[in-house]
C-alpha cells in the first residue's frame, strides 16, 4: 500500500492522539467534579467509548471511501480532534447553558441538555477514534503493533493527565492537550492546502484559548457558588492539585457554626472557608474561639465525659477538631488529613493561625489517607474522632456514588482497636429526614461492638442530639456514674437531648428539641435490640452496615421499594431524597439511547452476514468485560491509593499499557482460536476477584510509592492477558470477513458505552468482587464464540 507517511510516523501519531484523549478524560473528571457534584467517572468513560463506537459505525458504513482517501483524511481528522479538544465544556455551557444534574428530575429540558453536552464532549473522541480506526482497518496484518501504540499512548496519557492537573487548573489543560493532537497531525501532514490550513487554524484557536480559557460554570447548588454570591465575597487562593482544585473564599457573611446550641450567646466570627472541587471542606480555625464554638455543639460531648490526653483526628480537614482537642487539654493530637494540597495552602495563607496549629509541638500532622494510617498505626488513644457526616437538611443522596471507606465495618473495627482501655470513639452526623444516615451509622457501631465481643452495645454508646446534629460516643469500657452525670450536665447546659444512655428515661429524649416524627427513638431502640436484622430488611431505605467491598455508605435507595417511597413522599419529592442513584440511572439511560442512535441504528444499513452473530458475541463480550474490569478496579483501588483520581489514572494507565504490551506480543500467537485467550482472562478474573481484596488489605499500611509498585505488579499480568483477545480477533476477522472489522470495533464501542454507564450502578448493588465475576462471565462469551464462522 502506498503511504505518504512512514509506518513509524503513524505509530507515533497514534500514541500522541491516544495520550491526549486519555489525559482529557482525567481533566473532564475534575471539571465535572468541580462544576457538578461528582467526578462522573462512568459518565466520562461512557462518553469516550460513545465516540469510539460512533467512529466504528462510520468506518463500517463508509469503509471503502475512507480507505481510498486516508492520506489527507488522517491529518484532517487529527486537526479536528485538536480543535474540539480545546474547550468543549466551555462551548457546551455557551451553546446549551450546560446541564445541572440537580435539576434533571425537575426540568425535562435538562435531560436534553445532558444529551447535547454528551454529544459535544464526544466529538474529540469520535474524531480521534476515526483516525485510529482508519489506521486499524488499513493495517489489520500489523494490528498488534498499532494497537500497542494506541494503548501505550493512552497509558502515558494517564500520567500526563495527573501531572497536568497537579500544576494547572483543569480548564487550562485541554488546550495544551490539543497541541498533542496537532503534533500528531503534523507528523502525517500532506501538501494539500486544506490540510495545511486546518493545521494553521487549529494552532491559532489553541493559542487563543490558552490565553483566554473559558471558566467552568458551577451548578447553582454547589457550595462554592453559594459562597461566592455572598456580599463582598472574594477568592483568597485558587490552587490546582491532582487530588482536587482548592479554593479559599472570604466574606463578612461567611460564618461557620454548624449545629451551634441555641443557648450560645457569644459572637460567631467570620472566617475564610476552604472548598475542594467546589464542595465545602472546612472553615479556618480562629484561635481559642474555634474550640469554644465547637464545645457549644454536640461535638463537645466527648470532652464533657473525660479529658483525653492523646487524641487521633481522622480526616482532620482544616484542623477545627484539632483546635478543639487542644483547647480541651489534650497533650498530644495526631491529625491525619489526605489532602496535602489543602494543608500546604492553609500554611501559606494563614501562617499565624493555621501555621501555628501545624507547628504546635502537641500536634503530629500526617498527610495520608485515614485508612492507610489505621492499618499502619500501632499507637493507642484516649479519643478517636471521625469526620462529621452529612450536611444540614441531609445531602439529598449526593454521595450515593462516593466510596466512603472510613465508614465501613472494617474501618470502625480498626478505629476501635486503636482505643486505650478507657478510650472513646466519637462520630457526629447531621440528622436527615426521612432518617437514614444516623440509623446506618448506629447499625455499623452496633455490629462493630458485637463483633468485638461486646454483648450489650447499648451499655457502651452515649449519644446526644441538638437541633441539627447528633453525636455518638462509643466507650471502650462501661461508663461510670460520674461519666453519665457529665453527659447529662453537658446536655442540660447547652440545651441538647440525650438520645442514648444506659440509664436513660424516655422523657429525657425530647426535653429541648421536639421531633415532628419521633419514630427515630423507636428505630434506635430497634437497632440496639435483638430484631435489628429484621429492621434492616423492613425499613424502606438501606440502613444495614456497609463493608469494603461495597463502601457506599450514603447509598440508601432500595430499587425494589421505589414505588412505596414515591407513595410515601411524593413523585416530585423523591428525587431530592436520593438524587445520586437516580441521576446515575438517568445518565446511563441517556448514554445508552445515544449509543443506540449513533452506533446501532447506522449499522442496520449494513448487509447481513452468516457470522455476524458470532462477531457480536465475541467483540461485544470483550467490550462489556473490559469496561467492567476497569471500573471495578478503579473503585477497588480508591481505598488502596486514597484518592479517586489516583485510582483512575493508575488503573487505566496500567491496564492500557499492559494491554498494549499483550497486543504487541499477540503477533506471535495463533489467531485461529482467539477465544481461548478470552477464556484465560475469565479464569484469571475469578482469581483476582477472590484474592485481590485480602492482598490489598494486607499491604494497605505500606507507603504510597510501595503501594503504587504493588498495584502495578498486580495489574500488569492481567492487563497483558486482557490485551490479547481483541487484536487476535481482529486479525482473524480480517482474514475471513474483512468487511466486518469496522463493524466489530463499533459493536465493541457500543457495548462498552452501555456497560460503563451501568458499571457503577451494578457495583453499588452487588459490590466490586461480584462485578469482577460478572466481567469474567462476559469474557466467557467470546471464549465460546466461533469467530468468523456461520452462526
Amino acid at each position: 500500500m502506498n503511504r505518504a507517511a512512514p509506518c513509524n510516523r503513524r505509530h507515533l501519531a497514534l500514541a500522541l492522539v491516544s495520550a491526549a484523549l486519555l489525559a482529557f478524560q482525567l481533566a473532564l473528571l475534575q471539571l465535572l467534579a468541580t462544576s457538578q457534584w461528582h467526578h462522573f467517572a462512568y459518565f466520562v468513560i461512557s462518553i469516550a467509548m460513545l465516540g469510539f463506537g460512533a467512529a466504528g459505525s462510520l468506518l463500517s458504513l463508509a469503509r471503502d471511501w475512507l480507505l481510498a482517501r486516508q492520506e489527507p483524511l488522517l491529518p484532517l481528522l487529527l486537526c479536528g480532534c485538536a480543535i474540539t479538544l480545546t474547550a468543549p465544556l466551555g462551548v457546551a455551557q455557551l451553546l446549551f447553558g450546560g446541564f445541572d444534574s440537580f435539576l434533571l428530575f425537575v426540568d425535562a429540558g435538562e435531560s436534553l441538555r445532558l444529551a447535547a453536552v454528551a454529544l459535544l464532549l464526544m466529538l474529540p473522541f469520535a474524531l480521534g477514534a476515526l483516525a485510529i480506526g482508519l489506521v486499524f482497518i488499513a493495517e489489520t496484518e500489523r494490528i498488534g503493533s498499532y494497537y500497542f501504540a494506541n494503548l501505550l499512548g493512552s497509558g502515558l496519557g494517564s500520567i500526563l493527565g495527573l501531572v497536568g492537573l497537579a500544576w494547572l487548573l483543569p480548564h487550562r489543560l485541554p488546550p495544551l492537550l490539543a497541541l498533542l493532537a496537532l503534533a500528531a497531525a503534523a507528523l502525517l501532514l500532506q501538501r494539500q492546502r486544506l490540510v495545511q490550513g486546518a493545521l494553521l487554524g487549529g494552532l491559532l484557536l489553541v493559542g487563543f484559548v490558552l490565553f483566554r480559557p473559558p471558566q467552568p460554570v458551577l451548578s447553582q447548588y454547589k457550595d462554592l457558588r453559594r459562597a461566592l454570591e455572598l456580599p463582598a465575597a472574594e477568592t483568597l487562593v485558587q490552587r490546582s492539585a491532582a487530588s482536587g482544585q482548592v479554593q479559599v473564599v472570604q466574606s463578612p457573611a461567611l460564618r461557620s457554626a454548624s449545629g451551634l446550641s441555641l443557648n450560645w450567646h457569644g459572637q460567631v466570627p467570620s472566617r475564610p472557608v476552604v472548598f475542594v472541587n467546589g464542595d465545602h471542606f472546612g472553615a479556618l480555625p480562629s484561635g481559642p474561639s474555634s474550640a469554644e464554638l465547637r464545645d457549644a455543639t454536640t461535638l463537645g460531648l466527648p470532652y464533657a465525659l473525660r479529658v483525653p490526653r492523646k487524641v487521633l483526628v481522622l480526616n482532620a480537614a482544616t484542623g477545627l477538631d484539632v483546635a478543639q482537642a487542644l483547647g480541651n487539654g489534650a497533650a498530644l493530637v495526631t491529625a491525619v488529613e489526605p489532602q496535602g494540597a489543602v494543608t500546604e495552602t492553609l500554611r501559606n495563607i494563614d501562617p499565624h493561625k493555621f501555621g501555628a496549629l501545624l507547628d504546635d509541638a502537641r500536634v503530629d500532622w500526617h498527610s495520608i489517607a485515614a485508612r492507610t494510617w489505621l492499618a499502619r498505626d500501632r499507637d493507642s488513644y484516649d479519643l478517636v474522632i471521625l469526620p462529621t457526616l452529612g450536611s444540614f437538611g441531609g445531602s439529598a443522596g449526593l454521595f450515593a456514588l462516593h466510596e466512603q471507606p472510613l465508614l465501613t465495618r472494617e474501618a470502625l473495627k480498626q478505629a476501635w482497636q486503636r482505643l486505650q482501655p478507657q478510650g472513646m470513639l466519637a462520630m457526629t452526623v447531621w440528622v436527615d429526614y426521612p432518617v437514614r444516615a444516623p440509623l446506618r451509622l448506629l447499625a455499623t457501631l452496633v455490629e462493630t461492638l458485637l463483633e468485638e465481643g461486646i454483648a450489650a452495645p447499648a451499655e457502651r454508646i452515649i449519644a446526644v442530639r441538638g437541633w441539627g446534629t447528633l453525636t455518638f460516643c462509643v466507650l471502650r469500657s462501661k461508663p461510670s456514674a460520674a461519666l453519665l452525670a457529665g453527659a447529662r450536665r453537658f446536655a442540660n447546659h447547652w440545651g441538647f437531648d440525650p438520645i442514648l444512655l444506659p440509664d436513660l428515661e424516655p422523657q429525657e429524649r425530647q426535653r429541648y428539641h421536639h421531633l415532628q416524627d419521633d419514630r427515630l427513638f423507636e428505630l434506635f431502640d430497634g437497632l440496639l435490640g435483638p430484631e435489628r436484622v429484621k429492621l434492616y430488611h423492613d425499613y424502606p431505605f438501606r440502613i444495614a452496615p456497609v463493608n469494603d467491598d461495597r463502601p457506599f455508605f450514603s447509598q440508601f435507595l432500595r430499587w425494589g421499594r421505589l414505588a412505596e417511597l414515591i407513595s410515601l413522599y411524593g413523585q416530585r419529592t423523591m428525587p431530592f431524597l436520593e438524587i445520586g442513584m437516580l441521576v446515575a440511572a438517568l445518565a446511563a439511560l441517556v448514554l445508552s439511547l445515544l449509543a443506540a442512535l449513533l452506533i446501532l441504528l447506522p449499522l442496520l444499513r449494513l448487509p447481513g452476514g452468516g457470522g455476524r452473530r458470532m462477531t457480536l458475541l465475541y467483540f461485544g463480550g470483550l467490550g462489556i468485560g473490559y469496561m467492567w474490569v476497569e471500573l471495578a478496579l478503579i473503585h477497588r483501588f480508591v481505598l488502596y491509593l486514597g484518592q479517586p483520581i489516583y485510582a483512575a489514572a493508575l488503573v487505566v494507565g496500567v491496564l492500557l499499557v499492559g494491554s498494549g504490551v499483550g497486543s504487541a506480543l499477540s503477533g506471535g500467537l495463533d489467531e485461529c482460536k482467539p477465544g481461548r485467550w478470552a477464556g484465560t482472562v475469565a479464569g484469571t478474573l475469578v482469581l483476582v476477584a477472590l484474592l485481590l481484596g485480602p492482598l490489598l488489605q494486607a499491604t494497605l499500611q505500606f507507603p504510597l510509592p510501595a503501594r503504587v509498585v504493588i498495584a502495578v505488579l498486580l495489574l500488569t499480568p492481567l492487563a497483558m492477558l486482557m490485551g490479547t483477545p481483541f487484536p487476535l480477533g481482529l486479525r482473524r476477522l480480517g482474514q475471513l470477513r474483512p468487511q466486518e472489522v469496522a463493524w466489530a470495533w463499533a459493536i465493541n464501542g457500543c457495548l462498552s458505552v452501555v456497560s460503563a454507564a451501568l458499571a457503577t450502578l451494578v457495583a453499588v448493588e452487588v459490590g466490586f468482587s461480584l462485578l469482577l465475576l460478572l466481567a469474567a462471565v462476559a469474557y466467557l462469551l467470546p471464549a465460546t464464540a466461533r469467530l468468523g464462522m456461520p452462526s
